[in-house]
């Protein structure tokens, strides 16, 4: 501790220099070691696993696993691109059981740009017409007073935006107000602050700006910027963290892409790094999606960079790691018990899904099992696939996690969450401890009803 103690002193002399957020060098062999737990992931290309994020964070890096790359892009085009061009033109969906949704979708148009590839012809303005047809049903949900929220989440919304940002396309003032308004109002959040919501609202904000876009707003665009920096600069924990451990890599993107006048942000940065650091050792980034996100971190890299990206810049080959990494496993299948008691035909059934499913994957599995006449369209919580959607659909949720159903929702669980208790929205997570419950009351009802899932192996 004494060591440490005297390099977070260091640091912060050096941070008081600047104002910009920068990271120093990482020994590339932690860097290959936090990349080799994303290799098993990359041999598994069905649908249920595919997720653009992991090929993003893999190409914003500094290590690389050669043709499997290009054959997880493959995969991710067969399976996205072909289920969403089907779906626009027939409504039989019957081809097409796990439709990408709004997140998957940007997720998707992200990780065509990072192989340097710009949505062109047909079948890409189909595509992005989908997405700007998601944009504008969470508009139409907000509401022209702003008193809504998004189907999904703020997070959703703003990861839309950037995804058409990247591939240089406009995004109406309409669209882009909403979300400034949300900021400027502080709404992006129903109670706690959510870290990752407004790190990924400031992206999709710089690179707006980055891109000379929406030029009428530019002037509240900078000033969205500067009070999501400020208000997750005061979010940092006195560990380090922004907000917490999973947060911190999305947070550090968004400092990493702008300079900040005083010399907090510098220090702060620094002090972040070495939390990370820290965590890493101790075994704390296991799921895909969060080292997605700080993959990029340690190689100087953001989401913003996708509007220009390097795909020249050389990058070390992984090779597959000499010894077992008992995180990385095949995904077992559990049995979700759901039960609805405030329906006038009460349900109840036991769901099989893949361990680290979301609460959505369940409740579309439960539809194409029968019976089940509740709407799967606005599902809550995302275990272990990509970050954002938000739980709006649910009155109350009770969730009991066995401890190998392990992930981080998109804002995960804050320490005042730990064990039973009524949370607000911004803290629901499921990630499991010693099997034990985690309740939450969510805000915003659509659904007045009743969710328990219990959780077991089958």
């Amino acid at each position: 501790m004494r060591h440490l103690g005297a390099f977070l002193f260091l640091l912060g002399v050096l941070g008081a220099l600047t104002d910009i957020c920068e990271i120093p060098e990482v020994d590339i062999q932690l860097v290959e070691k936090l990349g080799q737990r994303l290799l098993p992931w990359m041999d598994r290309l069905s649908r249920e696993h595919l997720n653009p994020s992991v090929y993003v964070g893999l190409r914003l890096s500094s290590v690389q696993v050669g043709t499997k790359e290009k054959l997880y892009l493959r995969s991710l085009k067969l399976d996205y691109q072909q289920c969403l061009l089907r779906s626009a033109l027939s409504e039989n969906d019957s081809d097409c059981q796990a439709k990408p949704s709004m997140g998957r979708l940007s997720l998707y148009l992200l990780a065509l740009r990072a192989n340097c590839e710009f949505i062109r012809g047909h079948k890409g303005d189909r595509l992005i017409s989908q997405l700007k047809r998601f944009l504008e049903d969470e508009k139409r949900a907000i509401g022209h007073n702003h008193k809504g929220h998004p189907h999904t989440s703020y997070y959703q919304y703003g990861l839309g935006i950037l995804a058409l940002c990247v591939h240089q396309k406009r995004v109406h003032n309409n669209l882009v107000g909403k979300l400034l308004y949300a900021v400027e109002h502080d709404r992006l959040h129903q109670s706690h602050f959510s870290v990752d919501t407004a790190a990924m609202a400031g992206l999709a904000f710089t690179c707006l700006k980055r891109s000379n876009f929406n030029p009428d707003q530019r002037h509240r665009i900078t000033m969205a910027i500067r009070t999501v920096q400020e208000k997750i600069l005061k979010a940092q924990t006195p560990e380090g963290y922004f907000g917490n451990v999973y947060s911190t890599p999305l947070a550090l993107q968004l400092l990493m892409t702008s300079p900040m006048s005083g010399a907090e942000l510098g220090t702060a940065c620094l002090k972040a790094k070495v939390a990370l650091l820290a965590s890493l050792q101790d075994g704390a980034f296991q799921n895909a999606v969060m080292i997605s996100q700080l993959l990029p971190v340690l190689n100087h890299k953001t989401y913003v960079d996708l509007i220009s990206p390097d795909c020249l810049a050389p990058r070390v080959m992984l090779e597959p790691a000499t010894t077992t990494l008992p995180q990385i496993q095949d995904p077992e299948t559990i049995n979700v018990t759901l039960q609805v008691l405030s329906l006038l035909q009460p349900y109840r059934q036991a769901i099989p899904v893949l361990a680290g499913s979301s609460l959505e994957d369940v409740l579309k599995k439960a539809h194409m099992l029968g019976g089940f006449i509740g709407s799967s369209d606005r599902a809550a919580s995302s275990c272990g696939r990509e970050k954002g959607p938000g739980p709006q659909s649910f009155k109350r949720l009770t969730v009991a996690v066995a401890s190998r159903w392990t992930a981080e929702t998109h804002q995960s669980w804050k320490p005042e969450a730990q064990g039973k208790g009524t949370v607000s929205e911004e803290s629901v997570g499921c990630q499991g401890q010693n099997s034990k419950f985690r309740q939450a009351q969510l805000l915003t009802p659509v659904i007045p009803a009743l969710w328990e899932a219990e959780v077991g192996r089958s």
